[in-house]
């Protein structure tokens, strides 16, 4: 599968995880965290250069970024090199940020090792860092050469951190494709391998068809991927990146958008409790509990796609459907957090 940008195209590719791992190039420099160097320490090729981050969202940050570009000019690293990012979507932000910012640019590699990464973030050239005020708040768009994506690494998943990774390919379904909230109620927990790449590959190709069409969020297209994610980041900043994990703040996300999107006329009345509903089956959360509503708003109102007074939040016009809406009053918003 080819995905074109505005420099070219990169190929995303379904193989074996040793496939995956091999001919990464004359100068790898991978940027891996800890726990997934340990999990595939056996079949990890020799030769290269690595290094390990602590896991979670709070290597994001320009604390870890600064460690990494240090390694990379301490180690020599020149512009013929290639960042490798083996692990999951905080891997594939911030070693696609040091990738996309060390000596100007160089060339990236990624190698998605979680469902969260292999459906979502992978994909589409958004590389980031949060702030203690925000998440994603300093980034750019740096197309990778390719992603490789092994279906099999999912198998070293703890099992909350694969229905992190549900959260978001429900959404494709929300936004996209009925059929595919349809095909995850059979129990995508217990899919067998070729089950489980097919769902993988049609979410990658959702994803690319949309970002295709507005690689840098200009005519507004690429923003349905959004669903769920205003409140989500806020609800992650509020609670210190820490406690709640990212798909899991994106399904609270998600429902809180869709009652918003009832209340104000947009979404069809009902659609609220069939997101619920498909979130709750995976035991994912789907309510604001943890955060203030003052810290919350707070970082709602740091949200970028803000436009004066108002917010634009992607909301649903039915299970399928999706639309950017950039008018929605503070005051509905306030009013949700604080209700």
């Amino acid at each position: 599968m080819r995905v074109r940008h505005a420099r070219g195209e990169y190929e995303v590719r379904f193989c074996p995880l040793a496939d995956a791992l091999a001919d990464l190039g004359p100068a790898p420099w991978t940027i891996t965290d800890e726990k997934v160097a340990a999990a595939l320490a056996p079949v990890l090729p020799e030769g290269g250069e690595r290094i390990a981050v602590g896991p979670g969202e709070r290597s994001k940050s320009l604390a870890t970024y600064e460690r990494c570009v240090r390694w990379l000019s301490d180690q020599g690293a020149d512009r013929n090199a290639t960042i490798i990012a083996l692990g999951g979507g905080v891997v594939g932000d911030l070693a696609g940020f040091v990738a996309a910012t060390y000596m100007r640019g160089v060339r990236l590699i990624q190698i998605p090792t979680s469902l969260m990464a292999q459906v979502d973030s992978a994909i589409g050239g958004k590389v980031a860092l949060d702030l203690q005020q925000g998440k994603n708040l300093i980034g750019s768009f740096h197309a990778p050469a390719e992603v490789r994506i092994a279906v099999e690494a999912l198998a070293t998943l703890e099992p909350r951190h694969f229905v992190n990774g549900m959260a978001e390919v429900l959404k494709y379904g929300f936004i996209l494709e009925p059929h595919l909230v349809e095909v995850c109620l059979r129990d995508t927990l217990h899919a067998g391998h070729a089950e489980l790449e097919a769902i993988v590959r049609r979410c990658v190709e959702l994803k690319a068809h949309v970002v295709q069409e507005d690689e840098f969020e200009v005519a507004g297209t690429r923003a349905i991927l959004n669903f769920g994610h205003t409140i989500g980041h806020a609800v992650e900043a509020a609670t210190g990146y820490g406690p709640i994990l990212h798909g899991e703040a994106v399904a609270i996300g998600m429902v809180v958008e869709a009652v918003l999107g009832e209340r104000i006329g947009i979404t069809e009345l009902g659609v609220a409790a069939q997101v619920r509903i498909a979130l709750e089956t995976y035991g994912l959360p789907t309510r604001l509990t943890g955060a203030a509503p003052s810290a919350l708003i707070d970082a709602i109102r740091r949200d970028k796609k803000r436009r004066g007074g108002a917010l634009a939040f992607s909301l649903l016009t039915r299970i399928g459907e999706c639309k950017l809406v950039s008018d929605v009053p503070e005051s509905e918003v306030l009013g949700l957090m604080n209700g």
